[in-house]
């Protein structure tokens, strides 16, 4: 099948800036679609019917054109956050050919001397800015695709918040072309409050010596959270996320969520996992909706509800952890039903009647059940002595694939 869509890649240097092949694409196009600014680049032999995306944008208008000669314009690699990367999932590859020109990214490493492998590449293109928290860890360099003009203003706040003040920041406007600029400062006392609309922000972050230290792996502080108590602790809550070992691109449910801790230390294990958080407490939901942005996962979903019931329509979990509502009928048993086929569910205990309910569970089920106890030292008169921590239950089961 010949393509009958070509996506074709162009830079701030327009149209004499693109190869001989993107440039007959152009010329035999009966439509063309793309943005204003980049609608504009294209000069007037260009015979095609120009079609702006529509707001809100939509890819239906190209869809509807299947076997034209359509193109459709994108900002440097249409397959790097781009346009390209949206219809190649809803247009065969053999319908379809894309021709790049270097990304915004790789034009900004070039110019900083950056190896492009060494760094994290973040974008906030109609997205949340939380989700930069994720990624601060003194040393890192980041680059970060902006959503408008406001956004480095908006990044050097967030930066100063956590405490990653002295981070470097560069922010690069309409880079390839004549009017490219390259602005610089640091988050602290970021000088620049008029920034073109398009543009990259590249990030040598750097921490403060009282910023606050998140690693990706499982067990951030119980001080990192905001909560009533009601929160799976820290060295509890590093063997559970073991014992859930998530995978990139598989869905937690967070049952009880509390604070929404597991939730959260799920989704921060890796880009691609995803989490719901189920919780019927008012004031809890307002500490998950706040904890998920601080620690970077915006995309957290909260469930507002109680389970069972609040489980009945969500999608199928690869795993699942149980922090509340042991005892409360039905929980369990929905839950082991609703997980996909190897699966894991791993469930909490700390009293008599929940631990009962988790062994009768087990006599059904198989699983392994194990017991922690954690002591912290603390002062007793002039000395310390060992405080024990109430013991918890876990119970870990991995439902049978021919389930």
């Amino acid at each position: 099948m010949a393509p009958w869509l070509t996506v074709v890649g162009i830079g701030e240097d327009g149209f004499s800036g693109l190869g001989k092949q993107a440039r007959r694409a152009l010329l035999s196009a009966s439509q063309i679609f793309g943005s204003p600014r980049q609608l504009a680049l294209l000069p007037r032999c260009i015979g095609a019917e120009r079609q702006e995306w529509p707001s809100p944008f939509s890819l239906a208008p190209v869809l509807a054109q299947r076997g034209e000669a359509v193109c459709v314009l994108a900002s440097g690699d249409p397959m790097f956050y781009g346009v390209g990367a949206s219809l190649a999932r809803q247009v065969l590859a053999e319908e379809m050919q894309v021709l790049s020109m270097p990304s915004s990214c790789a034009l900004a490493a070039a110019r900083l001397g950056w190896p492009l492998q060494d760094v994290q590449i973040l974008s906030v293109v109609a997205r949340p800015l939380a989700a930069l928290n994720a990624h601060l860890h003194s040393g890192v360099r980041l680059l970060v695709l902006s959503n408008d003009g406001d956004s480095p203003g908006a990044i050097a706040n967030m930066l100063r918040e956590r405490g990653y003040g002295p981070s470097r920041m560069q922010v690069f406007e309409h880079l390839g072309g004549t009017d490219e600029r390259q602005l610089s400062g640091t988050a602290e006392d970021w000088p620049h409050a008029q920034v073109a609309a398009l543009n990259l922000v590249a990030i040598e972050c750097r921490a403060a010596p009282d910023a606050l230290r998140l690693p990706r792996v499982a067990g951030l502080p119980d001080s990192a959270f905001r909560h009533d108590g009601q929160l799976t602790k820290r060295d509890v809550r590093a063997i559970t996320l073991a014992r859930l070992a998530p995978q990139p691109g598989e869905l937690l449910w967070d049952v009880g969520a509390g604070c929404g801790s597991i939730g959260i230390e799920w989704m921060r294990s890796h880009p691609a996992c995803r989490a719901l958080a189920i919780e019927a407490d008012e004031g809890r939901q307002g500490f998950i909706e706040y904890n998920r942005d601080a620690l970077g996962v915006p995309g957290l979903q909260l469930v507002r509800g109680k389970a069972p019931d609040a489980l009945q329509a969500l999608e199928l979990p690869d795993a699942i952890f149980i922090g509340g509502g042991v005892t409360r009928e039905g929980v369990l048993d929905l839950c082991w039903q609703r997980l996909r086929p190897g699966g894991r569910l791993v469930a909490n205990a700390v009293t008599l009647q929940s631990e009962l309910a988790l062994g009768i569970f087990r006599e059904q089920h198989g699983g392994e059940l194990t017991r922690i106890h954690v002591a912290h030292a603390q002062p007793l008169g002039s000395f310390d002595t060992w405080r024990q921590a109430l013991p918890i239950t876990l119970l870990e089961v991995v439902k049978p694939v021919d389930a």
